[in-house]
Formats: C-alpha cells, structure tokens, sequence
C-alpha cells in the first residue's frame, strides 16, 4: 500500500533555514572549534568549500527538570583501604577498550556524534566571524562598498519575523471599512423601507419578504468580508544606505627561495588563501597586490603567486623596495589605509636583514595601518625574526609577528593576527 503524506501546514518555506540558523548560533563555539580542527586538513583547493562536522552528542541534548527524592534520609557510603583523595590510576593496558572518542556503557548502548553538514557560506561565515583589518580609520568615498541598513517605510512582502501588526491591523481595519460601507449604507435604507413597510395600511406581504430577504443577503455578504486578508499584511522595510567606504590595498609577500621547501611553501599559500577569501568576502572591492621574491622581487598575479614554481636565493630586502616603490607609485598614504602581511622561513642573508628592519622603520611602518610577519619554521626564530622583533616596541599595534611550525598552527595565527580589536 503506498503512503502519501501532503503537508498543508501553513508554515514559512524557510522556516528550515531559519531553524538551521538557530541550530548554528546554538553551538557556536562547538562548531567553531570543529572548523578550526578541519582548516588543519585541508588543501587549498578545499579552502572555501563546504565540511561536514561532527558534534559531540552529550552537547546536543536538551536539559530536564526532575523531581528529588526529598525528606530527610540517612546514607551510609562505603570506604575503601586502596585509595586515597588524589591518587593517580594507571592507565588500562592496551586493547581493553575501543578506539573510539567516546566512553563504554555499561549496558553497552552509547550515542555517536551527531555529523552537522555546513555549506560554503556558512563556513566562511564561521571561520572569518570576529575577524577585521586592524586601524581601519581613513574615510574616503572610495571603491569599497559599505551600506548601513535603515528603515524605510513598509512592504507587501517580507518574513514573519518583520511583519507590523500596527499597520496591518490598520490595513485590515481600513479595508473591512471600504469594502462595508455601501452595504452598511443600503442595510439602513433596507431597513426604513421594512419599517414603513410594517406600518403602511394594508401590509404589503410580498413587499415585506422581498425586503426581509434583500436584508438577510447583505448581512450575509458583509459577515463574510475577512477580518484580515493576505493584502493587509505589512512588513517593516530596510534598504542599504551607501556609506562613506574605506579605501584599501593589502600587499602578500611571499618568499619562494630555495630555503622554502615544498611543505613550507604550502602552508605560505594556505594562509595567504586564507587571507585573500577574507579580504574578498568581508571587502568587495579592496585591491590586493602579489609579490613574490628569491633574490628578485616581482610583481604578479593571483594565479602566479599561487602556482608559479620559481626559485631561487633569498635577500628579503628586494621584496620590501618592490613593495615600498608601488605604494609611492600608486597609493598615496594619506588616501589608502595600507596592509601588509609577509610569509618567510626567516632564513635571510645575514647582512641583509640589518636592511630589512630599517626599511621596516624608516620607509614602510610610517606608511602602513598594520603589517604582519609570519615565519614558517619548526625550529629557532631566524635572523631576520630577531631584527623584526626589535620592531614590536617601536611601533605597537602596526607590526605583528607569529610563528607557524604546523599546518596545525594556521588558524590560530590567522585568528590572533587578524581579529577584531576594541577601540
């Protein structure tokens, strides 16, 4: 026998999404951690697609009340001659328990995690949450769009959760008024026609039923208007007000010398893909400029700075005057707030890292809103880390420096450079 189930419930078509979102903002911190687990194995083709997580079950279970047992009850606990408070137990040999991430029952019955899909916007939404270009202050009407929502006046269409009961029951008010005053008008004049119909000698009896039914009919007509109809429904708009924008350029650095081995220069890309979806999915129209550098600098595009497989030696140097000569060229300091983030294995020619952190000082930390370092190493800072430290005094809250030995360590650091500061 086949079953067919039609759903007549008068429900929102997204009253899903809306539930889906609900669930999201529930476990935030569960699924962020998930996300922060999952940035860990990913390539960088795999970035800016969806994943599916996993959520522990005892965090999805709902709290209940129960009753105690009450009264006054006397509990004998028994003692033991092993143990005492703070003992440490040794850990139960191999092979005596699952592999699983979860606890044995003892009637051997459990509960798995609970595998939540999310889909590419909401990753992305979950792992850049809380994140901003840091000394974002210069205010230009530039390229960047950014719009303010404000109300403005009232719709036909929207969500439930938008909809005006003040003016939608004015609506509705205003309409049963419109559409029942011609009968109110004629059920009057109906009536003093029955009255003099009643009082006129000899009583018309045809009359008097033809009015009674004329009557009835209308009655009938202006009970059935509806109290509110789908016409009435009003729903508070807003519209998006272009605001004054902020102007922006950020420059990605990466060393691709032969120092930089294939895995170093992996993870270089997975936080500069980082980067790059950020910027494009938090500032529509900010320019972002590529350089890579061995013993050169160039200038390239997002496709070569991400694929290109050049090499070479390593004078850091020549990548900072590349990037100091475009931003005299094309982007004036007092118009563009200026980023920067640089990604090396700190391993720099020894005279040349002297010259790094002077054009550091003197040439492009006056220049720049923020700039961040990131040295992609497992082993002891580098030298050109240790002339980069002794800029962290000298200019607080513009220079930045991390360390990434893992593919581990991405997130955080990406996190940590990039979140959103108070003012």
């Amino acid at each position: 026998m086949t079953v067919r189930i039609v759903d007549r419930r008068q429900d929102s078509r997204n009253k899903s999404s809306i539930n889906r979102g609900r669930f999201i903002q529930r476990f935030k911190g569960q699924i962020r951690k998930a996300v922060a687990d999952a940035i860990a194995r990913r390539g960088i083709r795999d970035l800016e697609n969806g994943e599916k997580i996993g959520i522990p079950g005892r965090d999805i279970s709902e709290p209940s009340f129960q009753h105690g047992r009450g009264g006054v009850r006397d509990l004998v606990h028994p003692g033991n001659d092993r143990f005492q408070r703070g003992d440490e137990l040794d850990r139960p040999p191999a092979g005596s328990q699952g592999q699983g991430s979860g606890q044995a029952s003892p009637d051997g019955s459990g509960l798995d995690d609970f595998v939540f899909t999310l889909t590419r916007d909401e990753f992305l939404d979950i792992f850049f949450d809380e994140l901003a270009l840091p000394n974002l202050v210069k205010r230009q009407l530039a390229r960047i769009d950014e719009y303010k929502r404000m109300r403005a006046g009232y719709t036909h269409t929207g969500v439930p959760t938008n909809i005006n009961l003040v003016r939608t029951m004015r609506g509705a008010a205003s309409r049963r008024v419109a559409i029942g005053g011609p009968y109110a008008s004629r059920l009057r004049a109906l009536q003093h026609e029955l009255e003099a119909a009643l009082d006129a000698i000899p009583v018309d009896d045809e009359d008097v039923v033809r009015l009674q039914h004329e009557i009835a009919v209308l009655r009938l007509k202006r009970e059935a208007i509806p109290f509110i109809d789908p016409y009435d429904l009003r729903y508070s708009n807003r519209i998006r007000i272009p605001q004054p924008s902020t102007q922006a350029v950020m420059f990605c650095l990466m060393d691709v010398s032969g120092s930089m081995t294939e895995a170093k220069k992996q993870m270089a890309k997975r936080f500069f893909m980082l980067l790059y979806l950020f910027l494009n999915r938090n500032y529509e129209h900010i320019e972002v400029v590529f350089i890579r550098h061995h013993t050169t600098a160039e200038e390239v595009d997002e496709d070569s700075f991400f694929h290109s497989r050049e090499t070479g030696g390593t004078i850091v140097s020549s990548a900072l005057k590349l990037m100091h000569e475009v931003i005299v060229q094309r982007y004036a300091s007092n118009q563009w707030n200026i980023y920067a983030a640089q990604a090396s294995d700190g391993d720099n020619w020894l005279d040349d890292s002297p010259k790094c952190r002077e054009l550091m000082s003197n040439s492009l930390l006056p220049l720049l809103q923020y700039f961040a370092y990131i040295e992609i190493t497992d082993g002891a800072p580098q030298n050109l880390w240790q002339e980069y430290s002794k800029l962290l005094s000298s200019h607080p809250g513009v220079f930045a420096q991390q360390r990434i030995g893992t593919a581990a360590d991405i997130y955080p650091v990406f996190r940590e450079l990039f979140r959103r500061r108070l003012a």
